[in-house]
């Protein structure tokens, strides 16, 4: 086992990783940014290394420096987290090389699944379903477009290198497919250096359900059943659950088969996780494979009871899986509802600045994932994630309930967050059916405004806050006391 393990990465992601390093007696290294110097991973680990200016190219994207501080601090290996350089096959090939493990798949693997196209070819290959589309990037307009025309509009642009949403364009009809090809590949080329983008089909309204897979170097693959995504904004996604309410037993079985197929056809070891688009005929499409540990893993770490970091960290040390197929099993229902630093009435832009007060939910089968702290300031430079709140319940209607309850409980001030935003989608009646599909926030939720009477009542309790012992000092006054006024209780989380 390793005997220091650098975690280069920031925020919950970092935390959540250096929690089950510490109970697995394995010392940890941080690497900030300046913005970062006071950050909760920071205090977290037991060694920390700067690595330069805010922004992410100076710093957390520079694998020069990310080496070097894992020379200077003496670590064995290095858990990427998600984002920054997490799916990046030349930092996974650059450790190789330094003789430093990644905690990660091998960087080949990473290399061909990070190509969208190839990654197609490969599960084409290997006999599982794939959404029909191109398997090359397009050179020019006239090639989308004749594609196009074979597989029939709309159609859906995407980047061959990327993910998250960018470098996405829907194409309704030919007129529209000229200027969708210079925005998309402009926005791909942006945000991951290269402007190749490829098309396939585009299903109107399906689910997005994914499957947790683990591989080990010994030949074993297991999957760990699936998440429902569907809820997303911006192709974002913000909600995930456990089970998928779409799902039955003979077609979980199946997609967990087609996930195992798939690992195997890519030659993958560690954790990753098999994308899949499921339309309302039960049909399933390969969509994509993420090469490292996602934001919604605690859902399945909820309903399986098992660590997936410790998994990875083990996969990577060369041991074996801990556990057999037939010896996972799903137990109970998990939601998790991610809390970004977003302004929900304003498109969701980022709302960075100080948390004055922070007050997390807590109580029966609530966990919270979080890289913040009450006086902490938010930075502009990164991506707005906060925290995941993750809830777990005997089945779904009680797991609903019980995340209402905790979102209720959730109270950030001095930034803009999602929460009662959040709070109204699980309370919709769409959501409590389990009628989820990738356009529902979009469509059902355009235009959202808070409930009347919320932002007055974040007014009152900042307000007593402020004439509260301590000078006004909401971080010092919530340290005093314990109970709060119980307009707290139904905020969700304002800034004023």
């Amino acid at each position: 086992m390793f005997e220091k393990i650098m975690v280069a990465n920031r925020g919950e992601i970092a935390v959540r990783i250096m929690r089950t390093c510490r109970e697995m007696g394995i010392p940890t290294v941080a690497v900030h940014s300046e913005a970062d110097r006071n950050a909760l991973h920071v205090q977290c680990a037991d060694e920390a290394v700067g690595i330069g200016p805010a922004e992410p190219q100076d710093s957390y994207l520079n694998i020069e420096k990310i080496i070097a501080a894992a020379r200077e601090s003496g670590a064995g290996a290095i858990h990427p987290g998600y984002g920054f350089l997490a799916e990046n096959a030349s930092f996974a090939e650059r450790c190789e090389a330094e003789g430093i493990r990644f905690i990660g798949p091998p960087s080949a693997v990473i290399k061909s699944l990070g190509d969208k196209t190839a990654a197609r070819a490969i599960m084409l290959k290997g006999a599982v379903p794939v959404i029909p589309g191109m398997t090359e990037p397009a050179s020019n307009v006239a090639e989308l477009s004749e594609h196009a025309r074979e597989i029939g509009y709309p159609v859906l642009l995407k980047a061959v290198a990327g993910g998250g949403g960018k470098g996405m364009r829907v194409v309704s009809g030919p007129e529209g497919m000229k200027d969708a090809f210079a925005e998309a590949a402009s926005e791909a080329h942006s945000a991951f250096g290269d402007g190749a983008v490829y098309l396939e089909k585009f299903l109107e309204r399906p689910r997005h359900v994914e499957i947790q897979v683990l591989a080990d170097a010994h030949g074993n693959t297991v999957h760990l059943f699936e998440r429902e995504c569907s809820l997303q904004r911006r192709h974002q996604k913000i909600i995930e659950e456990s089970p998928s309410p779409a799902l039955n037993p003979g077609l979980r079985e199946a997609m967990g088969q087609a996930a195992i197929k798939a690992a195997r056809a890519a030659g993958y070891v560690n954790a990753g996780t098999v994308e899949f688009l499921l339309d309302d005929r039960g049909r399933f499409y390969f969509l994509e494979v993420n090469t490292r540990l996602q934001v919604e893993h605690p859902v399945t770490e909820m309903i399986t009871g098992i660590d997936l970091v410790r998994e990875q960290i083990r996969i990577a040390a060369g041991e074996p899986l801990s556990y057999r197929q037939e010896e996972i099993k799903a137990r109970g229902h998990a939601i998790e509802c991610r809390i970004y630093a977003e302004d929900p009435e304003r498109a969701f832009i980022p709302s960075p600045g100080k948390i004055l007060y922070l007050k997390e939910p807590a109580g029966p089968g609530v966990r919270v994932d979080s890289g913040i702290y009450g006086g902490f300031a938010v930075p502009a430079a990164y991506d707005p994630i906060l925290s995941k709140l993750i809830v777990h319940a005997e089945d779904r209607p009680k797991a609903v309930e019980r995340m209402v309850r905790a979102l209720r409980e959730y109270v950030i001030l001095g930034i803009r967050t999602p929460v009662p935003f959040l709070l109204d989608v699980i309370k919709s009646d769409f959501f409590r059916r389990g009628e989820t599909h990738t356009l529902l926030i979009d469509e059902g939720f355009a235009g959202w405004r808070p409930p009347p009477g919320r932002a007055d009542l974040a007014c009152l309790a900042y307000a007593a806050f402020r004439i509260a012992p301590g000078g006004g000092n909401l971080t010092e006054a919530g340290r005093e006391r314990d109970r709060f006024p119980s307009p707290w209780e139904t905020l969700g989380a304002w800034s004023l």
